[in-house]
């Protein structure tokens, strides 16, 4: 009998773990509400936890990815679990607002930034050689699978009793299942069970000892002769193209949907099985779009077809304005999901070849630095907008003005198959 390689079971352990961890930080929007009820506050409050939450994401990735590289997969990603269970869990016992404020945006935000896409990745690249597009696909929609399974189970869990045993369960699960798991079964690298990575061509990379690190090093030490200046990439025309309309996805996605979609589901008057059912339509489809959107990526114009993914996007906005009938509500949710991640292949792909002869990975970081600026705005606007105006009509319509000229500024990228990929430098410039 053909033995499974243990590649497999390193996939389905960072799959878990951006399931629960990331299925928490998108379940935030479930809390809104009954934190505005218990402590007496206003929307706009609520709302900057997760912009304060978004915002240290972001800053934590760069920091929390170099400490990848020195400690490897297994020891981030599974204390990082254990951080943000840690804070979850001491959520139960918090009397004041600043306390959730502090827990969950400030000590929970690391653990989600070291529990994320960047660490899983690394250990696909490590433990796949073939099969790696795969691999990798299936990290994106761990994300998704943490919306489609958590999010549902914390509206239930706050329906049926409240939000404190919301906490103590999530909390519970990633202290005692998740951390155990990953720290006793995960491993950074094939090497360490004198294994080759799936799809090798033998086993006599494990047999040299392959040090991680030194690799790390030396690739880092060559990329650093290339990596441009700061002041070069903000002075390019491209740049800028690719990263407004990346900003306008963090606003209109993870912060304005992901963050909003629950209070304003129950602002419609929508039950919470109606809400849940969802948010469930949306992460499902999420998966599918996002698992398609590569494929198409890869044989489609990506500068039309970004265009197009921005467009619809604010077509399915508008659903949300005459919102009324529970039936519109789920249109939206499968129409949303398809769009939803699937801007980030086309992007990434498009930055890799403006910028090929760069450091790819440095204007990868300034273009997810833009997404999580924009996803922590369109956490807080729409809530300081809500206590205003007693709705969320105002974002909604500002959220399709944005998306249009996303899509507007994609078309004005040249099409990639017309560019001389020889030239480097001078295309940045086009």
């Amino acid at each position: 009998m053909k033995k499974v390689h243990y590649g497999w079971m390193i996939l389905i352990l960072c799959f878990i773990a951006l399931l629960s961890v990331q299925g928490v930080r998108l379940s935030v929007g479930a809390f809104l509400q009954p934190w505005e009820n218990e402590f007496e506050t206003t929307r706009g409050a609520t709302s900057l936890i997760a912009t304060l939450s978004l915002v240290v994401f972001g800053l934590s990735q760069p920091i929390l990815g170099r400490l990848v590289d020195r400690y490897g997969v297994r020891i981030i990603l599974s204390y990082s679990a254990l951080l943000v269970g840690v804070s979850t869990l001491l959520t139960f016992f918090v009397t004041s607002f600043w306390q959730i404020i502090v827990l969950y945006g400030l000590v929970s935000a690391i653990g989600f930034g070291g529990a994320s896409n960047v660490a899983a990745s690394v250990a696909v690249t490590q433990w796949f050689q073939k099969r790696r597009g795969l691999a990798m696909g299936m990290i994106t929609a761990g994300m998704s699978a943490g919306q489609l399974v958590v999010v549902p189970l914390c509206l239930f869990l706050i329906e049926w009793f409240n939000w404190q045993l919301a906490v103590l369960v999530m909390g519970s699960f990633l202290i005692l299942i998740v951390f155990p798991l990953l720290i006793m079964f995960l491993r950074t690298s094939p090497t360490e069970l004198g294994e080759a990575p799936y799809g090798g061509r033998s086993g006599k990379e494990a047999s040299r000892g392959i040090d991680i690190k030194d690799e790390t090093k030396e690739k880092e030490s060559a990329e650093g002769e290339r990596q441009p200046k700061l002041l070069f990439i903000l002075k390019s025309r491209l740049f800028w193209l690719l990263a407004t309309p990346f900003f306008i996805c963090g606003y209109t996605t993870t912060g304005l949907i992901d963050t909003h979609l629950i209070p304003m589901s129950h602002h419609h008057g929508f039950t919470t099985e109606v809400t849940g059912l969802a948010v469930s339509l949306l992460a499902a489809f999420n998966m599918i779009g996002t698992l398609s959107s590569g494929q198409i990526a890869d044989h489609f114009s990506n500068r039309k077809f970004l265009a197009i993914l921005y467009f619809l996007r604010g077509l399915t906005i508008l659903l949300l304005l005459v919102t009324d009938q529970w039936l519109l509500l789920f249109i939206f949710a499968i129409m949303f999901g398809l769009v939803d991640f699937a801007t980030v292949a086309p992007t990434t792909m498009l930055a890799s070849v403006f910028f090929k002869n760069h450091s790819v990975g440095f204007v990868f970081g300034l273009l997810s630095l833009g997404h999580q600026v924009g996803s922590a705005l369109g956490a807080y606007i729409p809530g300081l907008f809500f206590d205003l105006t007693g709705g969320y009509a105002v974002s909604l319509v500002s959220a399709i003005v944005l998306l249009m000229l996303a899509a507007g500024l994609n078309l004005l990228l040249p099409e990639t198959n017309a560019m001389d990929i020889h030239q480097g430098p001078q295309a940045e410039q086009a």
